[in-house]
């Protein structure tokens, strides 16, 4: 393709809005035309909020919408905004004929009152059902023609992606538990008690138990591809480092397998996959191997011919956030779904 697309970025200053910048900077093509950061940051450029962009990229972010501008300048906006603030924008950017890929919760769920249950009260619930659940290995002929992609979220994205060869297959009761760790990041640039350094360095602890929100996400998203009603037992940690996700999950099987059988299971279903690595047999996932990349590593290990240990790691700012949304894009517009990551 000779011609670019032109991409716009709400949020730029947080560490999903940078790591999108720092990925399309990398993408023969893309050309980024608009940013956008909070109205209380100011006009600021792109390198005064990371000077690594400095001599790479001069533009600068405004604090609120400049519409014409973005009609005539952008084919696609990524809102990497917090949950709830989403929504305020979407409906205008569709109305102008923009795509948009949406890295907040608001048009994930397809069950309206479970966002409201855990999130608020929808502003744009008649856009929900347009939305497109923006995992390409489950919905990748969808997101093709889609106008409204809702990224998942971090955890779901491990934990969905390492089940996923078991709920098509019928494989495990209802029961499904998930410890998940992750790096500093996935709490968000805004500072807070629990995320500061002394707090953190040195620690390692469980958040939010039973209350995360990712929970019933990742609930929802099983049962609509599987035919039973999965239940969840989710616990995600807070570990002193900076990127990365790794969830261990536990399943007891229907009937005893062996290793083998299971071992080519998820060889054969993520196969065509280029961002899914399935380990060598008992070889766990690590968040080492991930860092800074789009994959996803998935390792098994089968106990009692039964029940089955699952680690699933992924680096959450990019196949958790921004890269996924960037292949997302190559998906609509047609690109090579592995630019511009290199591997």
């Amino acid at each position: 393709m000779d011609q670019k697309i032109k991409v716009g970025i709400f949020g730029a200053s947080g560490y999903a809005g940078q790591k999108l910048i720092e990925i399309l900077l990398n993408h023969p093509f893309v050309e980024i035309t608009d940013c956008y950061v909070a109205p209380e940051e100011g006009n600021l450029y792109i390198e005064e909020i990371n000077p690594k962009f400095k001599k790479r990229i001069n533009l600068k972010c405004k604090n609120s919408p400049d519409w014409e501008y973005i009609e005539k300048n952008c084919d696609c906006i990524f809102l990497a905004l917090p949950h709830i603030i989403s929504m305020s924008f979407v409906p205008e950017i569709l109305n102008r004929g923009k795509i948009v890929i949406d890295l907040s919760a608001d048009y994930r769920f397809k069950n309206l009152k479970t966002y409201e249950k855990w999130y608020t009260k929808h502003k744009t619930p008649d856009l929900i059902k347009k939305a497109i659940y923006g995992l390409p290995e489950i919905n990748r002929e969808k997101i093709k023609n889609a106008k409204l992609v809702a990224n998942p979220g971090c955890y779901p994205t491990s934990v969905i992606l390492a089940v996923l060869p078991l709920i098509k297959n019928n494989l495990i009761k209802n029961k499904i538990i998930a410890n998940s760790v992750s790096g500093v990041s996935g709490a968000g640039k805004n500072p807070s008690f629990t995320n500061i350094f002394v707090e953190c360095n040195e620690n390692i602890k469980a958040y939010k138990i039973g209350q995360h929100r990712h929970q019933p996400e990742i609930e929802e998203v099983l049962n609509e591809f599987g035919d039973k009603n999965y239940k969840v037992l989710f616990v995600p940690h807070l570990a002193p480092y900076n990127q990365g996700i790794l969830s261990t999950i536990y399943v007891e099987l229907k009937e005893k397998i062996k290793q083998e059988v299971i071992q080519n299971l998820y060889i054969e279903f993520y196969k065509n996959e280029p961002f899914v690595r399935i380990m060598d047999y008992g070889i766990s996932a690590s968040t080492k191997n991930v860092f800074d990349t789009n994959f996803c590593d998935i390792g098994i290990k089968l106990i009692n011919k039964k029940d089955l240990i699952i680690t699933s790691a992924i680096d959450n700012l990019v196949k958790g956030a921004s890269g996924q949304a960037v292949q997302n894009m190559n998906i609509i517009f047609g690109f090579k779904e592995t630019l511009p990551f290199i591997f």
